[in-house]
């Protein structure tokens, strides 16, 4: 990463990851950022942050700052303790400028609706009118458990059993959010993956090995055992032992 100093390098950061022109013309574009260690490990100790330091976690608000909405599971909303996001302070004024609220939405995937109405996700005021939580979840999720969650956050439904990824990425291009950051977990991410819209990977390779039996980045078995995704290195940073690479798919390359 170019040693330049704050907010210089906010800004800097957000040229870097700005997202393509498609997105700004209407048409959804699927980021995901992802940390893993050396050995593969997307987690430390359950948590993914246990791989993270501060670096990674500069790059992870910048590119918030430009997300119209970030996408999560449930699993990792509940074990990295999410809330609404906050108003980058240094790029609020131009998230505003581009016609974005000053933050993004926070959007949970849940089939089961395993949350707590009572989390900060739900219960802590969000920055913005605009930077409010949206629950994905299928039409046959537990009755009580959604109308709980619908006296705090705007539930909607896409999917039968399980929610479907590409109905999940239509619901949220209705509310004319194209810039979709996918925060994981490995489920979520390997069901995106395998729906086929999967458009960029930002992958920050932590300096750490930890071992152990952690998931991979992406977890389930995909459209099909022979299948592979072409990706293009579109750029790789490095500050404090870590790599900030970002792959586009090659045909979006």
């Amino acid at each position: 990463m170019v040693a330049v100093p704050e907010p210089e390098q906010a800004r800097w950061l957000a040229e870097a990851y700005r997202y393509p022109g498609e997105a700004v013309a209407g048409r959804p574009w699927v980021r995901a950022c992802m940390v893993s260690g050396l050995d593969g490990a997307a987690a430390w100790q359950g948590r993914s942050g246990g791989l993270s330091g501060a670096a990674d976690a500069q790059v992870l608000a910048v590119q918030r700052a430009l997300a119209d909405v970030v996408l999560v599971g449930a699993g990792t909303a509940r074990s990295e303790g999410y809330g609404p996001a906050d108003v980058h302070p240094e790029l609020g004024a131009a998230r505003i400028a581009a016609g974005q609220e000053p933050a993004p939405a926070i959007a949970v995937v849940s089939a089961r609706l395993e949350l707590d109405p009572g989390s900060d996700l739900f219960a802590r005021p969000a920055a913005s009118p605009g930077a409010r939580t949206l629950v994905i979840t299928a039409r046959q999720a537990p009755t009580a458990a959604r109308r709980a969650l619908e006296r705090v956050a705007e539930v909607v439904v896409a999917g039968e059993e399980q929610v479907d990824p590409p109905a999940a990425v239509r619901a949220l291009a209705a509310r004319g959010w194209y810039r979709i950051l996918s925060e994981g977990g490995p489920q979520l991410l390997g069901r995106i993956w395998a729906a086929g819209l999967l458009d960029e990977l930002c992958l920050t390779v932590s300096p750490l090995i930890t071992a152990g039996d952690a998931s991979r980045i992406l977890r389930g078995p995909g459209p099909g055992a022979a299948d592979r995704t072409p990706m293009a290195l579109a750029s790789v940073l490095t500050a404090d032992g870590f790599l900030f690479t970002r792959y586009t798919r090659a045909t979006c390359a």
